[in-house]
């Protein structure tokens, strides 16, 4: 991933300084981004970095309560999107109802102790709840599963939109760019390079050992040690827990996870913008495994996924990883699947 949302949010805050407007073009058509979960950790910070995309031309922020305040608040950011706040489940058809992307980061966060498991019952029946008034009032958007445990959340909101006749693989995500962002900064300081220079592809999963940094295809290379490869893996794995516990079970990952959903809700823009090459790690129906889901890289176009890059060559040490992580992996989608089907 490069550095396009900086970039992005950069050139809007030059050209609100030019007191520009900013209209429609062919390189900049309108574009409606629904955030589901717009007032919680997550959600507020995320909202207030999709108003600094200029790609935005409406912003929808829904979530239960506190949603008005929130839209209030970025509305007086001097950048090109119109914020519409709407609380309540009445007026969840309202904020979705021609959205070409929703962002979903709604659900309770981890606390001290709590595993990614844990939070299944809760966030699995939001999500499925959520999905479920995508697949009626928006069916054609991109969805960007950010809720936990995502390796469940995915298989959920695909058996919903099945369901309703409206699943198109291609249209969803599971954002796992938060482990990509981890991977990079923990790669890049260790090795002393440019953060804005380093790339690590990241595949498997969102949770635990399945999530698989590709540290031996990190460009630019550099000579660390199996050593320090083997930890730079573990604490890329284990990133979420070390937030949890450094907030002393007052938060989670909100700040990094929302820059993290960010970046790729704007990757996902440039797709249907028709930019060309755009391409990042996400958790999608795949068959680059025997899987039926699986993160790897994905060319994004203007109808989500264009195209799902294999693995590539993989070390030892990670060829080893991928086996330790299929079981699991497996059991995440399918727990997923089957509360889906019986709920």
């Amino acid at each position: 991933m490069r550095t396009q949302m900086l970039r992005s949010v950069q050139s809007a805050a030059k050209r609100s300084n030019h007191g520009t407007r900013h209209y429609a073009s062919a390189s900049n058509p309108e574009r409606k981004v629904t955030i589901l979960g717009a007032a919680g950790g997550i959600g507020q910070p995320l909202s207030m970095l999709m108003k600094l995309n200029p790609l935005v031309s409406t912003l929808s922020l829904y979530d239960l309560a506190g949603t008005p305040g929130v839209a209030a608040d970025c509305s007086h950011i001097n950048t090109r999107a119109q914020v519409f706040g709407y609380a309540e489940d009445s007026n969840l058809g309202k904020a979705l109802e021609g959205s070409d992307v929703v962002i979903i980061p709604a659900g309770v966060p981890r606390k001290p102790g709590m595993t990614r498991d844990d939070l299944f019952n809760i966030n699995a029946g939001i999500v499925k709840n959520l999905c479920t008034a995508v697949a009626k009032y928006c069916p054609n958007a991109l969805v960007n599963m950010i809720s936990n445990p995502v390796n469940s959340t995915v298989p959920i909101a695909s058996e919903v939109f099945k369901k309703a006749g409206t699943y198109d693989p291609k249209r969803l995500f599971g954002v796992t760019t938060l482990d990509v962002v981890r991977a990079k900064t923990f790669y890049a300081n260790k090795a002393g390079l440019p953060l804005e220079e380093v790339n690590v592809p990241v595949v498997g999963g969102h949770a635990g050992i399945t999530i698989l940094p590709l540290f031996s295809q990190a460009h630019p290379q550099a000579n660390l040690s199996q050593s320090d490869i083997e930890k730079l893996t573990k604490r890329t794995q284990d990133g979420g827990t070390e937030v949890v516990e450094a907030k002393a079970g007052k938060g989670s990952a909100t700040l990094s996870m929302a820059y993290a959903g960010a970046l790729f809700a704007d990757a996902c823009l440039k797709g249907l913008n028709g930019v060309p090459d755009v391409v990042e790690c996400s958790f999608v129906e795949s068959n680059v495994t025997e899987l039926p889901f699986f993160a790897s890289k994905v060319k994004l176009g203007k109808n989500g996924v264009e195209e799902i890059f294999g693995l590539g060559t993989l070390s030892d040490f990670e060829q080893q990883g991928l086996e330790a992580l299929k079981s699991e992996l497996k059991s995440s989608i399918e727990k997923g699947i089957d509360f889906a089907n019986k709920n």
